[in-house]
């Protein structure tokens, strides 16, 4: 489905594109009874340059040639986006716990914790087999859960592609790619105004952190092969915020990308998964086609096939480790970014 533009209520910011300063201007007097003017200038200019960079890679990011779209680099490049974007969300909430740990801060953080369990599942179904176990038991470990045996288990279902191996991970029957992204999309909603003003503009970057949360998970499902990968999430982004038209470019693109007659029913949208099955096609019906012994010319031809196909199963050999790494440390850099918030949270409830 279409990137959708969020067209609600009153109940969302009356004209989102106004910024953050101008906004604050507007409730200084509601404002003033909480920071300093000094305090409050440097919290706007924190969260202003927050939106401007998050607005700035992604614009980067859906810059780049068609050929290059979905590439293994360009999928990495999306993770060290991720990654930055998480480091600087969670410096904001650490240099501002007294008012995340204040309604409806609390609320809102608590909530896109929540999302971020779902992310943890999305990940852990792109790891490979050999480090899955491993995964999970961090991931249960973290978050209180119990590792029975009905709800995750051992059934192994490869999905791979010639010799090398997927990055999706052996999950059980049940689980679904599709539902962990709708669970992460779920209620992900602009904050009310008021929402904006009790909480000195902290409520903006969550929902910014949110979005790119979800659409990172998305592209990573479009992208890697994973059991059940339905791409059918709505992203309701509002136009006005300066990072929403670089994320929905995207998600129009790589949704365009999957409707093409040769990707429909690819396995993955990597473009090195298409570059290998169009290699391997080519070869199997060159093979088919041609008569023994071979002429020059065919020769010619069937050792250029082999050539090519063997960049592409190089290129991917040397891209795999480096991005199987990196969705590892986008596992454990959710887990610490939690445990952390989580037990700031607990910290100021037990006061």
């Amino acid at each position: 489905m279409p990137a959708t533009d969020y067209q609600g209520s009153s109940a969302p910011v009356t004209n989102l594109g106004r910024s953050l300063l101008s906004l604050r201007r507007d409730q200084v007097h509601a404002m003033e009874s909480h920071h300093d003017g000094s305090s409050a200038a440097s919290l706007e200019v924190e969260l202003e340059s927050f939106q401007r960079q998050v607005a700035d890679r992604f614009h980067d990011l859906s810059s780049v040639p068609s050929d290059e779209l979905l590439s293994l680099p360009w999928v990495r490049k999306l993770l060290d986006v991720f990654l930055v974007c998480q480091e600087e969300f969670r410096v904001i909430l650490s240099n501002n716990r007294a008012q995340v740990n204040r309604p409806p801060m609390d609320r809102l953080v608590a909530d896109f914790y929540e999302r971020s369990v779902k992310a943890l599942d999305v990940s852990i179904g792109m790891l490979d087999e050999k480090d899955s176990g491993q995964a999970l038991a961090h991931r249960n470990r973290s978050f209180g859960r119990n590792n029975n045996s009905g709800s995750h288990s051992r059934d192994h279902h490869h999905r791979s592609l010639g010799h090398f191996r997927s990055l999706s991970w052996s999950v059980s029957r049940s689980w679904s790619a599709a539902r962990q992204l709708q669970a992460i999309g779920n209620n992900l909603t602009a904050p009310r105004g008021n929402e904006v003003v009790a909480s000195n503009g902290l409520a903006m970057p969550v929902f910014t952190m949110g979005c790119v949360l979800l659409f990172v998970m998305w592209a990573l499902v479009a992208a890697i092969p994973c059991q059940d990968r339905g791409l059918q999430v709505h992203f309701y982004i509002p136009r006005q915020f300066s990072w929403a038209a670089p994320i929905l470019s995207l998600h129009e693109k790589i949704l365009e990308e999957s409707k093409k007659r040769d990707r429909k029913n690819a396995c993955g949208l990597l473009r090195e998964i298409y570059q290998m099955e169009k290699c391997s096609r080519l070869l199997g019906e060159l093979a088919d086609s041609v008569q023994f012994p071979l002429n020059e010319e065919k020769e010619a031809e069937v050792r250029q096939r082999v050539k090519e196909l063997g960049h592409v199963c190089e290129a991917m050999k040397e891209g795999l480790e480096p991005l199987e790494k990196q969705v590892r440390e986008v596992f454990h850099r959710i887990v610490r970014s939690r445990t952390e918030g989580l037990d700031s949270l607990g910290r100021h409830n037990a006061e």
